[in-house]
């Protein structure tokens, strides 16, 4: 948001995972110019799928009110090109119910998160994502990083050996975009070694508000069992 001062740019929030965050006691979709949200059935708070946008700029939204509806602007007039954006009844309805279940979904994932950090606290080559100051999590994911040389294996030895014992991870997020087929030639994937080295070795374990302890520790000795 500096640089965006100092700029004078709009600062946009991709908030896709950060319903329920907040930073500050201010909620991800106060920051910025605009932060957008992902209502997908993945997420901690979903819809099934759909989104959200959420701006102080009145004139922003009325555009995105457009945007959503054909461009339509009143019943005779369409003075943009717009799409059908709109929620559906159905998936407005599994909205307001999941609503009155976020607080406690977002506690129980805690517990989880917080035993998974337990039991894998001081791994050497595996290394967690780390509590941010004043910042309150939604627990959507547990992510973990492999350092191939310390841990012993790499991080797709770990992600078979779990999905041969029936548990679901993912990579999240792999491949880069920017090694995607459809962009080859567009952009050098040596231009971004950080995002590299972290799409090649990150995992991400089972985490849903009804997972027992006991197997987050079937989990963590399945992943640790070769060390």
């Amino acid at each position: 948001e500096k640089i965006g001062k100092k700029y004078g740019l709009k600062v946009i929030y991709d908030a896709a995972h950060a319903f329920g965050v907040t930073k500050d006691g201010r909620g991800a979709g106060d920051f910025g110019h605009a932060s957008m949200f992902s209502f997908h059935a993945t997420k901690v708070f979903h819809t099934i799928e759909g989104g959200a946008i959420g701006t102080k700029d009145k004139n922003l939204i009325h555009a995105l009110w457009k945007l959503k509806d054909f461009g339509i602007r009143d019943e005779e007039v369409v003075d943009g090109i717009g799409a059908n954006g709109k929620m559906n009844e159905f998936q407005a309805a599994m909205g307001l119910c999941n609503l009155k279940h976020v607080d406690r979904e977002i506690e129980k994932r805690k517990s989880i998160v917080l035993h998974y950090r337990k039991r894998l606290k001081g791994i050497k080559g595996l290394s967690m994502k780390e509590e941010q100051p004043k910042v309150c999590s939604n627990y959507g994911y547990f992510p973990v990083l492999f350092e191939p040389e310390l841990f012993g294996e790499d991080r797709n030895s770990v992600f078979l050996r779990l999905k041969s014992h029936g548990i679901h991870t993912r990579k999240y997020f792999y491949p880069l975009t920017n090694a995607m087929e459809c962009f080859e030639g567009r952009f050098d994937i040596n231009e971004t070694p950080v995002a590299k080295k972290i799409g090649d070795r990150v995992l991400t374990l089972p985490l849903f508000s009804q997972l027992p302890l006991e197997e987050v520790d079937r989990i963590c000795d399945i992943l640790l069992e070769n060390r």
